[in-house]
């Protein structure tokens, strides 16, 4: 039986029972309820002008994360609450700090993109409350990185992040949002049925296995990330849709066999976070800050990254050199392969009747291993890779030994390099093994020419970026890691 999507909007509870179950938060904000404050610039959750944020419960506790309502579908909104630029407004009708900062510094000129701007230094605001320093250059571009103008040069909109916090501070209810959402909260899995299309969101994995099992055609959902645009892109009818986000048993980080297990439905922020508690490595610290913007680690996740398996995506190549493990679940058991098994070729994965992704397995770190990871795009943040590399090896006495490389976007699959492999593995890490390895690298892939990068350019980079890995790591006048980033910039300073 069907039942109505219901969510927490501008002061009420709000119900909604005749909207196509892949309508996306923007189309019913803007046409469903007028509320036209949110704009529409890409469709695709590039810009930002979407940008709203979303509150809901995660074991108990409240979280607010700004997202792009552009390709979120509305039965996502489920149990949570969403917050819009018209939020803002105070009681007696003056302007929000976060407003008040954006016209004293500027931070506005054609205006179309200013919402979604507020709604991002809005989330910031609610980050810091209770702190007395302002934060910082970096958290503020972290903040901004998923919303684009055209016209200010976005340093009036900085300052407007930095002058919020000094104008008279504006508090936040979180206990009664917290108490509202609680009796949003579902038992039970929810169904939402419109048009002969149903949104599934089951409770716990024996319902989501079984679910799957019965509905193999089904379209499987995490953070819309992807599927999205198969929808406002691609006018694409997805069928039944089976959510991932409120199985609890896909939020659970923990240590299984001495590895890092990832729920499937673990937010990508949340997911790098525990891998670099574990890896505490720079280059990895940095794809994770490179990694598309902070509205898409909101509500992508690592488990879809994978389970999508495109060959230019950014987690795959480290994973693979790290030896990870792909968990997939079925309505008969779990199943567990190496995750470099589980890509085929381009987007063909080693799937069995009724299986998804249940977890992801991260290694921790060996005793004297080698790591690094790289990303290769035209943009620092939000942009998709040209070239995405990966290296791990060990070193004895100066000899290369369980030597692991991978590339994205370089192949029909992200996927590791053999010849290059045994070309450097069992011997001394001088310059003549990288020029072996780099010549090896030739044979191990023939890249493509598309808009983001030349054939030629992909193996040159991909050749340099195995020397770049050889700079930082030779036994002898190894650099560091900021001598041979270009993106490095001291905290404070203007990047």
């Amino acid at each position: 039986m069907s039942q109505p999507i219901r969510f927490f909007y501008q002061g009420r509870v709000q119900e909604v029972d005749s909207a196509a179950p892949t309508r996306t938060v923007l189309q019913h904000l803007r046409e469903d309820l007028h509320c036209t404050g949110t704009k529409e610039g890409c469709a695709e959750g590039d810009c930002g002008a979407c940008t709203v944020v979303i509150g809901s419960l995660v074991d108990g506790e409240l979280e607010l994360r700004n997202v792009n309502s552009c390709i979120q579908f509305l039965p996502t909104l489920d149990g949570k609450a969403v917050f819009t630029v018209e939020d803002l407004k105070q009681q007696d009708g003056s302007l929000h700090p976060v407003q008040e900062a954006l016209v004293e510094c500027h931070g506005s000129q054609c205006g179309f993109c200013t919402p979604g701007f507020a709604m991002s230094l809005w989330s910031l605001y609610l980050k810091q409350e209770g702190k007395t320093e302002p934060p910082c250059r970096k958290t503020i571009d972290e903040t901004l990185s998923g919303n684009l103008c055209r016209c200010t040069g976005y340093r009036p909109i900085i300052d407007a992040a930095v002058r919020m916090g000094e104008l008279p501070a504006v508090s936040f209810d979180r206990e009664a949002l917290k108490a509202i959402l609680q009796d949003l909260q579902r038992d039970t899995m929810f169904s939402y049925t419109h048009d002969g299309q149903t949104f599934h969101a089951p409770r716990t994995l024996a319902e989501m296995a079984e679910l799957r099992a019965a509905k193999p055609g089904a379209t499987i959902l995490a953070g819309s990330t992807d599927v999205g645009l198969w929808v406002t892109k691609q006018m694409r009818n997805l069928g039944d849709v089976i959510y991932t986000r409120q199985v609890q048993e896909l939020h659970r980080i923990a240590t299984v066999g001495g590895k890092l297990e990832i729920g499937a439905a673990v937010s990508l922020d949340d997911a790098y976070q525990a891998v670099l508690e574990l890896h505490p490595n720079d280059s990895l610290h940095e794809l994770w800050q490179r990694f598309a913007s902070q509205p898409i680690r909101s509500t992508g996740t690592l488990g879809g990254s994978v389970a999508n398996g495109s060959p230019i995506g950014d987690s795959a190549p480290w994973m693979i050199v790290l030896g990870a493990e792909i968990v997939l679940r079925s309505d008969k058991g779990q199943r567990v392969l190496p995750l470099q098994d589980f890509y085929l070729d381009y987007m063909k994965k080693d799937w069995q009747p009724g299986e998804f992704v249940e977890a992801v397995r991260i290694p921790a770190p060996k005793a004297g291993q080698q790591f690094r990871t790289y990303k290769l795009a035209k943009r620092y943040d939000q942009d998709i890779s040209a070239v995405c590399a990966a290296f791990a090896l060990e070193l004895e006495n100066g000899v290369v030994r369980n030597a692991h490389i991978a590339y994205g976007g370089m192949a029909a699959t992200s996927r590791r390099a053999p010849q290059a492999e045994s070309a450097i593995n069992g011997q001394p890490w001088n310059e003549t093994t990288l020029c072996a390895g780099m010549e090896a690298l030739a044979r191990d892939y023939t890249p493509l020419t598309d808009m983001r990068a030349s054939a030629n350019y992909r193996m040159r980079t991909a050749q340099n970026l195995l020397r770049r890995f050889w700079m930082e790591t030779r036994p002898e006048g190894a650099v560091s890691n900021n001598y041979v980033n270009a993106y490095t910039f001291k905290e404070g300073a203007a990047a």
